[in-house]
């Protein structure tokens, strides 16, 4: 959990991948002899801050975005949304402008719901503020802001070490929109002919989908992804005995928005462990559920 713990602690919000990026470039230069598979590393001013590995002849594509949610300083103390956050009173923002680092206080007017931070001084215009990291793990639960995506990408680097055929994708603005995706969906589809996905994010404890029993596999969110290839990864997963729940939902989404309404003709399944506390500075996942979620990529990896 040591390398869940470090990029937790990087502020990655929507726009501002940059350090995350960086950070994952360094460790692939650094563990990659180790791995099974040395990648062809594609990332640069083409692919903005996204990354793509290229493992042997991919045939699948793991999609994982390395932004996360948080707060941009306006005018007259105000803070605007970067995403969904849960906004509350008294959490604790970090941040740094051009008079040195930030940690100050969230404030939600109660009667209009307008957010604003309390410091000793004006932050300069423009500044990102994400949520304090404060990491918390159990023998059981890792708790912590940002699990999604972060958990998502430790994944993704841990599917890296034994990865012989694929593609990792770190994709950047997932949760603000999009907008990265669809040209490295293109880029992957026109040079490699890969055409499948499996998102690599987190996704929500419900009624339905409880923690500690395993990585959730969605049938379907605010889109519904082709029944044929969805099928396909359940009879792989039921003939791995990987632990794992169906996830029906009619809202949410991920970076599988931009591969259904892109031009190529991607199939796609979201993956990912449920968390409780969703987009919130406690965000808790099961460990049961981060090992079966990692063992069924590789299964995937391997058969798809």
């Amino acid at each position: 959990m040591e390398l869940l713990r470090t990029i937790c602690q990087i502020p990655a919000p929507s726009g501002h991948e940059a350090p995350l990026t960086e950070f994952v470039l360094r460790y692939v230069e650094e563990h990659q002899a180790g791995w099974t598979t040395q990648p062809t590393i594609l990332a640069g001013e083409e692919f903005q801050d996204c990354i793509i590995l290229i493992f042997g002849a991919p045939r699948t594509a793991v999609f994982a975005h390395l932004d996360n949610i948080g707060f941009t300083v306006r005018y007259n103390r105000q803070l605007v949304r970067i995403g969904g956050p849960v906004a509350e009173t008294g959490y604790r923002l970090v941040g740094r402008d051009s008079q040195g680092n930030i940690e100050c206080t969230l404030v939600v007017d109660e009667q209009t719901g307008a957010l604003s931070y309390d410091f000793h001084r004006d932050i300069d215009r423009g500044t990102e503020l994400t949520f304090y990291c404060d990491f918390r793990e159990t023998d059981t639960t890792v708790q912590s802001c940002y699990l999604d995506n972060r958990l998502g990408v430790w994944n993704a680097l841990r599917l890296c070490e034994t990865l012989e055929h694929g593609a990792v994708v770190f994709s950047c603005w997932e949760e603000h929109g999009g907008g990265s995706v669809a040209y490295l969906a293109k880029h992957l589809y026109e040079t490699y002919g890969v055409r499948q996905a499996l998102i690599s994010d987190i996704t929500w404890v419900t009624e339905g989908v409880r923690p500690g029993k395993g990585v959730a596999i969605s049938l379907r969110d605010s889109l519904i992804p082709r029944r044929s290839y969805v099928e396909r990864i359940r009879r792989i997963a039921e003939a791995a005995g990987v632990p794992h729940q169906l996830e029906v939902e009619g809202s949410g989404g991920s970076d599988a928005k931009e591969l259904q309404h892109g031009a190529q003709p991607w199939d796609w399944c979201f993956i990912g462990a449920p968390e409780d506390n969703v987009h919130s500075p406690d965000e808790i996942v099961d460990k049961r559920d981060i090992t079966s979620m990692l063992a069924l990529y590789q299964v995937l990896l391997r058969e798809l």
